[in-house]
């Protein structure tokens, strides 16, 4: 082998080596976050942005996201009113005003899955068990803005006030006659709207910024979860490490 090809050979092997290093491929383990990383762009350091870049995108989504998309401002105010029920305020950390958990569940009703784009929604149209759940031709927006018309009108029939006006001893009530399937609704029950209200607002404090709740990524930190890392691999095998989340907007700028 000449002296020339030896050199193209060891330059083919460092840029190799360059390559998994910064891709995320270590040790035998592959760390896809890397590799996508240097597809769009991201300078492939092991290491993300600490919390400034992290907390500047983050917050930049939070500002974007707080715009309403399907609720009307009554709407909102029932919804935020009644997560905020579902997911207070504790020692834990914030509920779900703080969350913006209604904004979530604005963007997600404005979205295919309010329109319920993916799902069967022709007849025929039969009651269904217990264990399968609403089986009628209404989609999620419908479910809604039925649910939510409810609520107010029985907080009216029942205290005289509008349901962001009780107290919250009152509110619990309201939404514990729903949950119960007390309430007569025109077409779901009030059991299914609630079982729907309860699970978006679960949905609302643990998914990415990005989808407009778990505002400063707040719910993630209740649950010491970290969110999306690009790699792992600086510390796969050292002890047990905290660390701070990071959203899907802190891997690249807007």
């Amino acid at each position: 082998m000449s002296t020339n090809d030896q050199k193209e050979l060891d330059a083919i092997g460092s840029s190799r080596r360059k390559f998994l290093k910064n891709s995320g491929i270590a040790a035998g383990g592959i760390a896809v976050g890397g590799v996508l990383g240097s597809i769009i762009g991201i300078d492939g350091k092991s290491e993300p942005e600490p919390a400034t870049t992290a907390t500047k995108a983050t917050t930049q989504t939070e500002n974007h996201n707080q715009a309403l998309m399907y609720f009307t401002p009554e709407q909102f105010a029932i919804t935020d009113a009644a997560t905020e029920r579902i997911f207070p305020k504790d020692d834990h950390g914030p509920g779900a005003k703080e969350l913006l958990i209604a904004y979530y569940i604005d963007h997600q009703l404005a979205g295919g899955w309010g329109t319920g784009a993916t799902e069967y929604t022709s007849g025929p149209f039969f009651p269904g068990e217990p264990t399968q759940g609403y089986q009628g031709r209404l989609n999620r927006q419908q479910i809604f803005t039925i649910g939510l018309k409810g609520i107010q009108d029985y907080s009216q029939k029942t205290y005289q006030k509008n349901f962001p006006e009780l107290t919250a001893e009152e509110q619990d009530a309201v939404l514990t006659a729903f949950a119960d399937g007390n309430v007569s609704l025109s077409g779901p029950t009030s059991s299914h709207f609630f079982s729907e209200l309860r699970a978006a607002t679960l949905e609302g404090a643990y998914s990415d910024p990005l989808y407009g709740g778990n505002a400063g990524m707040a719910g993630w930190e209740m649950k010491n979860f970290p969110g999306h890392q690009m790699s792992y691999v600086d510390i796969i095998e050292e002890e047990f490490t905290e660390i701070k989340p990071l959203a899907l907007n802190s891997q690249h700028n807007h």
